[in-house]
């Protein structure tokens, strides 16, 4: 029998190589929808209603194509607890079916979650915010690091790193991200900025794009000053020896097209005819 749950390419690990194949039992026996609980571990918490709308006509119509994954209950002898599925079974629930198809595995809590998490991003089911939360709870209640999360979720450092950075947002902001009213990318310009709830409160009665708020950002964080940028140490250098040479401030300015002006700054009348008498003699 062909595997229902092969791995996507791209992923880390997928949910052929967590379950393994000698766990699968290939059966197609169906259990009670009833006897099923929530996974505690359940990385998803928000479902658009219009999506499940959909899917529950679409089971409605040719059922349930692809199993549910479960596990016995730890609480409850007679239930299983869901691992992946969630959409489908609250779907089913909705289409009013009796019984659902499962496959059963033993897996222990992080398993589970890693199941969970795997299947929701390889569907691209999560929010920014409920990826960040299942990656926390990877590192914290099993003692990841990030670089584990990384290669097991199949994501680089930097993206794990930016994506636990969201949860440092007031819950306000992080509310708005999980009903997709703030984009992760204006998000992410937020972090660590002060009165970040009144900044997006503007950002979105305005209805500001990311480069509109990260040029926002950067005039509050500025104002209207200008980043200066470090001179070239040749010229410093330049500077620095006639200045001393002759006794008086230099300055040299180099454009791009290697146009520009050479300026002396002097204290009075007998440095100006000092400069004069030089310029006049040589040139």
């Amino acid at each position: 029998m062909i595997n229902p749950f092969k791995n996507k390419k791209g992923l880390g690990r997928g949910l052929s190589s967590l379950i393994g194949d000698s766990e699968i039992k290939t059966s197609k026996d169906k259990i009670s929808i009833s006897s099923i609980v929530p996974n505690k571990n359940q990385p998803r918490k928000s479902f658009e209603k219009n999506s499940l709308d959909d899917l529950t006509n679409s089971i409605k119509e040719r059922g349930i194509i692809q199993p549910l994954i479960v596990r016995k209950s730890d609480d409850q002898s007679d239930k299983f607890e869901l691992i992946a599925g969630e959409r489908r079974w609250q779907a089913a629930q909705m289409a009013g079916l009796n019984e659902v198809p499962v496959v059963i595995i033993s897996a222990n809590d992080l398993k589970s979650l890693e199941l969970a998490i795997i299947e929701n991003v390889q569907r691209k089911d999560l929010n920014p915010i409920e990826e960040a939360e299942s990656y926390k709870n990877l590192i914290e209640k099993f003692n990841y690091d990030q670089d584990k999360v990384s290669k097991f979720i199949g994501k680089s450092r930097s993206h794990i790193s930016n994506s636990l950075r969201l949860l440092s947002l007031p819950e306000k902001i992080l509310n708005l991200i999980r009903e997709n009213k703030l984009s992760q990318g204006h998000a992410k310009i937020l972090i660590g900025l002060e009165n970040v709830v009144v900044l997006v409160e503007k950002i979105i009665k305005k209805n500001l794009s990311v480069r509109q708020t990260e040029n926002l950002v950067r005039l509050l964080k500025y104002g209207n000053k200008k980043v200066l940028k470090s001179k070239d140490p040749n010229i410093t250098s330049i500077e620095n020896d006639l200045t001393e040479k002759i006794g008086m401030r230099v300055s040299l300015k180099n454009n791009k097209n290697n146009s520009g002006y050479l300026t002396f700054e002097f204290k009075d009348n007998d440095q100006l005819d000092r400069i004069i008498k030089v310029i006049k003699e040589y040139y």
